[in-house]
């Protein structure tokens, strides 16, 4: 009893200091991105953390670390399990709308391929609309809303049958709600990591869905949409959560933890990526960089120009 009062004054003590179960330490997550001896130098260069990436904060109580613990999954531990990669066959990525959306209502499609193609450095096709009228999807109105909310377990499977033969994955959009389970409130995205199927839903990501207005709503809903849809995608490469750096794979329990996100991967997730599709790393940054500047996410923009300037640096 008296090593556990000390142990608790230590605590009280220290304060703020002390590190949460939830975080990790600088040396943990050196491990998490792996061995880099043999790579090449560009490919060194892109892993190294430096000061463009920071630890994930701690999280608060509503955060999603606070109510969904994850060990996280180091570049070995993704090797391990043998993820599914592009092949010769299987080597685009559709995107699949589920309804028509009014203008106004939804960011560019055109846009959202854009910024695919330029992430994950494959060909993006964004097919005509697919109605679920006639499926067996189940739905509900939302206790807290009241708005009408789909089971993303149903919309999994009905992408599931339309995968085209070519698809690495296939991405659902909707503008409506979601919810995964009965006991959840919503969800903004999910995905099938083995299936190469995923949905989400742009209505919680447009400031009108809470009554509220925005002096760029366009602007706001597209980059929150780019998010999520690079994370949900992300999945889908057999990428899982990050718990080691303040990255866009973080897990998310609500708009303000969604938004504090930024919009690209640490180096761990970056490697996962790399190590999957093979891309040429300068080049994808400086297509990041230019889709950036064409529709002003300035922020994400000098972040790119940065990590450019320091893997190409002699």
């Amino acid at each position: 009893m008296i090593l556990v009062s000390l142990l608790a004054l230590m605590l009280l003590l220290v304060g703020d200091t002390v590190m949460s179960p939830t975080q990790r330490s600088e040396a943990e997550r050196i491990r998490a991105i792996g061995e880099t001896t043999g790579l090449s130098r560009m490919l060194r260069r892109a892993l190294e953390p430096g000061h463009d990436f920071q630890p994930l904060p701690k999280p608060g109580p509503h955060d999603w670390l606070a109510n969904h613990p994850e060990p996280g999954q180091t570049f070995e531990e993704f090797l391990r399990l043998k993820p599914n990669k592009p092949d010769a066959v299987r080597n685009k990525i559709y995107l699949q709308p589920l309804e028509k959306f009014q203008p106004g209502e939804a960011p560019s499609l055109e846009k959202l391929e854009q910024f695919a193609e330029a992430f994950f450095a494959m060909e993006v096709e964004v097919l005509p609309i697919g109605s679920l009228d006639s499926s067996n999807i189940t739905s509900r109105a939302n206790p807290h809303t009241g708005q009408t909310q789909l089971l993303t377990v149903d919309i999994l499977a009905h992408l599931k049958l339309r995968l085209p033969d070519d698809a690495y994955c296939l991405l659902g959009i909707t503008m409506r709600d979601l919810y995964p389970d009965p006991s959840w409130n919503f969800v903004f995205g999910e995905a099938s990591l083995m299936d190469r199927v995923g949905v989400y839903s742009f209505a919680r990501y447009d400031p009108r869905f809470y009554g509220e207005k925005a002096l760029d709503a366009g602007k706001l809903v597209l980059r929150r949409s780019c998010k999520v849809l690079a994370h949900e995608m992300a999945h889908m490469f057999g990428i899982r959560h990050c718990v080691f750096f303040h990255c866009l794979m973080n897990g998310s329990n609500h708009l303000a933890e969604s938004d504090a996100r930024p919009l690209h991967l640490c180096p761990v997730d970056f490697r996962k990526l790399h190590d999957s599709v093979g891309f040429d790393i300068v080049d994808r940054y400086r297509r990041l960089k230019d889709f950036s500047e064409a529709v002003s996410f300035n922020d994400e923009s000098k972040w790119l120009e940065k990590r450019i300037e320091h893997i190409t640096a002699r």
